[in-house]
């Protein structure tokens, strides 16, 4: 593509030399600091156009309901127009309109659009190369993860007594629902943002993402979730956790239209994130690259993109329905006025118990691809995995209505959803026993990645066998809405979701940054956080069997002493966490003791580029030659041809891929 030069200026910032064209001076340039003027001018544009909406309204009055006023008008329109200044400021649209007036692109856009090296500053900018993106995503989660972690802090400081309090009730319930909506909103893309995006490309060959734009633009919507998030808590908060359930979310404070629209856009986020990695997947494969040799953990991607695609819009769709109702008056969810509270958890656990895998299946994608490398074996029954995953994805449609065995489900149902609950366990145990088989008779090295992937499995024992319990109506009777099953969750997710999450960054993180975070620090932070994990949680088991409920900041004076354990423990269980940032900054910033091999010893398609890979991932299209678990397999061909001519590469993907699969 041909780029526009000026002349050589003398004199004046942006002077170019005969070298290159003009540029910007760097405060013009679009990044994070114009993305932030864009979005505080959205915002009093969206809030000014808000009220001038709701001053000329003509107020409903509906007999025996109150809807919010209209001063939901302001808040949502800010929040919207917001999130649009902030993609102006970013960049987002700037090809955009150049193509659209007839311009060529210019040499600024040009140098974006190219994954090079322009130091620290491509990182806070809407960058199209998915290492950036997956650096940016990591990040980000980790910041996500540590401020809702916080939260959490707060609610177990108020239940170190149940009469002494530190909040009101008010203030409490505020402070659970941004617990809970932060880690399930936000952290829905733990392992899918950062590695998913990162590694998929490289794990199959290929050199780019199907949709760059579509990658980086997932990215930069969550940040702006988050501060929409935060900024509930300048609005009164919101009282109904972080399920949302109507009609209360309908009548409560301005703090629900931050709830509702940051969760619909991080909705959006994830839907554009599973979309591009099931394309990419799918349609960017190397030659060579049979279903059969994708990784373990680009299946996990795959399986968790189709769940991604299909339950999230389902989501975006009742957050917003809900806006409608708070702001238009609408009635979707209102019983008095001809809708339905019910059809309302329908929506939301149409997508919240899919939710659940989104979160789960990239956790056993980490494991399955570590315990190979360091048990030194084939992994084990790679297609009852690979199996087991699709068969998770299929039934999780199957079991929502499970969370509302005491919500006013037709009895008659309730065997149905029932079955299916404890039918998706069948496929989950394929997936569980792939990882002990492999680990069977195995000559394990304990690394850092391999301790966390081992306590992955042993939480995750522990949250699948306590949701067996829960599956089976007289037992969910009991113990809905107690202790009991917030302890079960964790377990599941955080048991396995952080602790995947943790050995993912201990393994690639040579390979994303090259260079190796400090392994004594690493082990003294997985067995704190496991000790200190499990001290937090197990006796929540027990709370729960003995009658305390979620969401409420007193209980019997006899669980005092069970709780002030939990609380203490949990204090440690932060602190664990706090190791992991020292090592984190302390590798990444200050020691940087550089890794520019393979020092796994992994066979992995990603492992056999420099460490960080090089700007366009390979030299040539590789050729896929074996797959990529065949440890201790004698006379295994490599894993893959990384310098075949050109002519070959070429011919193979002009063939079907009947043919291309045998290059």
């Amino acid at each position: 593509m041909a780029i526009e030069t000026q002349p050589e200026q003398a004199h004046g910032a942006g002077a170019s030399g005969p070298a290159g064209p003009r540029r910007r001076p760097w405060w013009m340039r679009p990044a994070i600091h114009t993305a932030i003027a864009g979005a505080v001018v959205g915002y009093l544009l969206g809030h000014l156009l808000g009220n001038f909406l709701a001053s000329s309204s003509v107020a409903t009055q509906y007999p025996n309901i109150t809807l919010s006023d209209s001063s939901d008008w302001p808040i949502v329109l800010g929040y919207a127009f917001g999130v649009v200044g902030w993609l102006v400021g970013l960049g987002v649209f700037n090809d955009v309109f150049r193509q659209v007036i007839g311009r060529p692109v210019s040499a600024e856009a040009e140098e974006e659009t190219e994954p090079v090296n322009v130091g620290v500053a491509k990182y806070f900018r809407f960058h199209l190369d998915h290492k950036v993106v997956g650096i940016q995503y990591l990040v980000g989660m980790i910041i996500y993860f540590c401020t809702a972690g916080l939260f959490a802090m707060a609610i177990r400081a108020e239940l170190l007594s149940p009469t002494y309090h530190l909040f009101s009730s008010s203030t409490y319930i505020e402070i659970v629902g941004e617990h809970g909506t932060m880690m399930m909103m936000l952290m829905t893309s733990a392992v899918l943002g950062p590695f998913g995006n990162y590694l998929v490309p490289l794990m199959i060959g290929s050199k780019r993402v199907a949709f760059p734009r579509m990658e980086a633009l997932s990215f930069w919507l969550t940040p702006m979730a988050f501060l929409i998030l935060l900024s509930g808590l300048l609005l009164g908060g919101w009282p109904f956790g972080w399920t949302g359930y109507a009609p209360l979310s309908i009548e409560s404070t301005l703090g629900a239209d931050s709830y509702a629209f940051a969760f619909g856009l991080m909705g959006v986020s994830i839907i554009l994130l599973g979309f591009n990695l099931v394309v990419t997947i799918i349609c960017y494969r190397a030659p060579g690259m049979r279903w059969s040799r994708i990784p373990i953990f680009a299946w996990a991607m795959l399986t968790t993109g189709f769940l991604l695609v299909l339950a999230a819009p389902v989501l975006v769709g009742g957050m917003y329905m809900m806006l409608m109702d708070r702001t238009a008056q609408t009635a979707f969810f209102v019983d008095q006025l001809g809708g339905s509270s019910y059809l309302y958890e329908n929506l939301f656990w149409f997508f919240g118990h899919p939710e659940v895998y989104i979160l789960v299946l990239p956790a056993f994608g980490v494991v399955m691809e570590i315990l190979p490398v360091f048990c030194r074996k084939p992994l084990f029954g790679y297609k009852v995995g690979a199996a087991g995953m699709i068969g998770v994805s299929l039934l999780s449609f199957f079991v929502w209505q499970h969370h509302l065995f005491v919500s006013g489900i037709n009895p008659d149902m309730r065997p149905v959803f029932m079955l299916t609950t404890e039918l998706i366990s069948v496929p989950t145990g394929f997936v569980y026993l792939v990882a002990l088989g492999t680990l069977w008779k195995a000559k394990i090295r304990f690394t850092v990645p391999m301790l966390f992937a081992l306590g992955m499995l042993f939480n995750f024992l522990i949250g699948g066998v306590t949701g067996v319990f829960l599956s089976d109506v007289p037992a969910d009777t009991t113990e809905h809405g107690s202790f009991f099953v917030l302890a079960h969750f964790h377990y599941t997710i955080m048991g396995g979701l952080i602790f995947a999450f943790m050995a993912a960054c201990y393994y690639w993180l040579p390979k994303m940054m090259g260079i190796r975070l400090n392994q004594t620090l690493g082990r003294w932070h997985f067995w704190t956080m496991f000790v200190f994990f499990n001290a937090t949680f197990l006796p929540l088991f027990g709370i729960g069997m003995a009658g305390q409920p979620r969401r409420v900041f007193e209980y019997a004076r006899n669980l005092e002493t069970a709780n002030d354990w939990v609380s203490i423990a949990s204090f440690c269980l932060g602190g664990s966490i706090l190791i992991f940032l020292i090592n984190f900054v302390w590798s990444t910033v200050i020691s940087r003791v550089r890794e520019e091999g393979n020092p796994w010893r992994s066979r992995g398609l990603e492992w056999q580029v420099s460490s960080p890979p090089p700007a366009d991932d390979f030299a040539y299209v590789p050729v896929v030659l074996s797959a990529p678990y065949e440890y201790g397999t004698p006379g295994a061909p490599p894993v893959a041809d990384l310098n075949p001519p050109v002519g070959v590469v070429s011919a193979a993907y002009a063939e079907p891929e009947t043919t291309r699969a045998e290059a």
